[in-house]
């Protein structure tokens, strides 16, 4: 997760709009309307990553490990921050399911983005795959407890 921050920020903290669309090159999408929304995307991603890690280093730092409250936060993790990432709420890009599991890129997107958005995404595709792949085990077994001690008071 730090290292997602990471990239977001910096990021975020470097382009504009308008300078990525004074240094986009032919075949770029120069499509104003599309680059703010995907700008727009970065950032819901951004806070989410950003909330999703203080609450990782909050049970790290815990005198006594609290394993419930553990799987609490890694759930929340998989359906905030990695469901931003894969379910952007402008829909500037999708994952191809068809190609998560070989050397191709699985994101696909709306419009060519120009080359820094393209990079940046594909760069977090590949942490936030493994993250996602790490943290389905979690998930699914979260939710089974859950569902286990909510019919069993």
């Amino acid at each position: 997760m730090k290292k997602i921050n990471t990239l977001l920020e910096n990021f975020l903290n470097e382009y504009s709009v308008k300078h990525i669309l004074d240094h986009s090159v032919d075949g770029d999408c120069n499509n104003e309307a599309y680059i703010r929304q995907f700008l727009s995307d970065l950032r819901h991603l951004s806070v989410a990553c950003e909330l999703g890690y203080e609450r990782v280093s909050l049970v790290l730092r815990r005198a006594h490990f609290n394993p419930e409250f553990a799987d609490k936060v890694l759930s929340e993790i998989m359906h905030t921050s990695i469901y931003k990432f894969y379910y952007p709420k402008n829909e500037v890009y999708e994952e191809d399911g068809r190609y998560s599991y070989t050397s191709f890129d699985a994101i696909k997107f709306r419009e060519t983005p120009p080359k820094p958005l393209r990079e940046l995404i594909i760069q977090l595709s590949k942490i936030f795959e493994v993250l996602r792949d790490e943290l389905d085990y979690y998930e699914t077994d979260y939710i089974t407890r859950t569902t286990m001690r909510n019919m069993n008071p």
